[in-house]
């Protein structure tokens, strides 16, 4: 998978996955993943499917409607790669934080419905339920914030309730925050998310 690695200053910290929203690449997150945490390292990832010329992580068969078995199929690639990366690059494999926008925060959700110990933890910014009816792995205080829109329409808000209570469900400790905003990133949101992160990690 297309990629860029950053290697931090302090290598107890853990490896930011950075997984972009649709139209973005490898380069989008740079920014956010220091703002988060500047010492830690970098892995940020390009989605490898094409949707009308935009990169994303799996494909959708409409807006809101996932292809459930390309979501399936391209969360275990992205697993594989995390893990072959951890030995390239030489970070702690039990010690990565996904950092994901929309569609990355849909299949950074994914791979924690999927895997058991895949994540330390999450930044989930304007998530969707990636899968429903599924037997979600045990993920005992497994921290995960989610970050969410009052008014975004692409992910009404009964949606990251939903995420919420499924996460927590499954042993994980859910930090919601809401902002009154629409489905962009606000700073309120990222600073939110940082000031999370320092109290987790």
């Amino acid at each position: 998978m297309k990629h860029v690695f950053y290697k931090g200053e302090d290598s107890s910290k853990p490896t930011l996955l950075l997984l972009h929203g649709t139209g973005g690449n490898e380069h989008d997150l740079v920014g956010l993943g220091k703002e988060i945490d500047a010492t830690a390292n970098i892995l940020s990832v390009r989605g490898n499917v094409s949707e009308n010329g935009m990169p994303r992580f799996f494909k959708r068969l409409a807006e809101g409607i996932f292809d459930l078995e390309d979501l399936q199929l391209r969360t275990e690639e992205l697993k594989n790669f995390i893990d072959e990366a951890s030995g390239k690059y030489e970070f702690d494999r039990d010690n990565v934080v996904a950092i994901g926008y929309s569609n990355g925060a849909n299949i950074a959700g994914n791979l924690l419905f999927e895997y058991e110990h895949v994540l330390k933890g999450a930044i989930l910014h304007h998530p969707m339920v990636p899968r429903r009816g599924v037997e979600l792995p045990e993920m005992p205080k497994t921290p995960v914030f989610i970050g969410a829109g009052k008014n975004d329409h692409m992910c009404p808000a009964a949606e990251s309730e939903e995420l919420q209570d499924l996460l927590q469900g499954a042993g994980a400790e859910v930090e919601l925050y809401w902002h009154a905003y629409g489905h962009q990133l606000t700073q309120d949101e990222v600073q939110a998310a940082k000031q999370w992160y320092q109290s987790k990690f």
